[in-house]
């Protein structure tokens, strides 16, 4: 059992002999400043929605770029690198703007099939397009947190320690109560 889940924990997110045929660890610039030369490669890459609209086309994706390990998890954003255009083709299906929203992250296989223009704000902004072959969707990130604490105990409980300062009066806001 052990074994099992050992090998299904280490399985990328996308099939395998996509992750291994795609070009992985790019950089958006060289995409835009050299896109006749990169037309119709495969590429993975990860990303944060911006946002996920219908088109006649089928459902674009604008994202931040996030590069990718081998298995297909996002390696983070230390930097931003800019955005790109994502199309799933309608034949393929539709992709609800619900469920596809802002900062949603994705792990995606695309081919490279040029630049499109288009805005930011007021700004002009060059894309690179890809039309996706695999995508995955990334369970949503919830932040949990410990509930306000309140001492249940009266205000003198720390009386005969409480003027001697730090390590004697703060001790119970560092640690949880033992109710919890």
């Amino acid at each position: 059992m052990l074994i099992i889940v050992a090998a299904v924990s280490c399985a990328p997110v996308l099939r395998h002999d996509v992750m291994q045929a795609g070009i992985r660890g790019f950089s958006l610039s060289e995409l835009t400043n050299n896109p006749d030369a990169h037309k119709g490669s495969l590429f993975v890459f990860g990303g944060i929605i911006v946002e996920t609209k219908g088109t006649p086309e089928g459902s674009l994706i604008e994202a931040l770029y996030v590069p990718v390990d081998s298995r297909g998890y996002l390696k983070g954003v230390p930097i931003p690198q800019g955005r790109l255009l994502a199309l799933y083709p309608k034949e393929s299906g539709f992709l609800d703007p619900v469920v596809f929203k802002r900062n949603r992250e994705i792990t995606c296989a695309g081919v490279f099939r040029g630049l499109r223009e288009g805005k930011i704000g007021d700004m002009e902004y060059v894309y690179p397009f890809f039309v996706v072959k695999e995508l995955y969707l990334w369970a949503e990130k919830k932040d949990y947190y410990w509930p306000y604490y309140y001492d249940p105990y009266p205000y003198w409980w720390d009386y005969p320690y409480g003027w001697y300062g730090y390590p004697y009066w703060g001790w119970r806001y560092r640690v949880p109560p033992p109710h919890w």
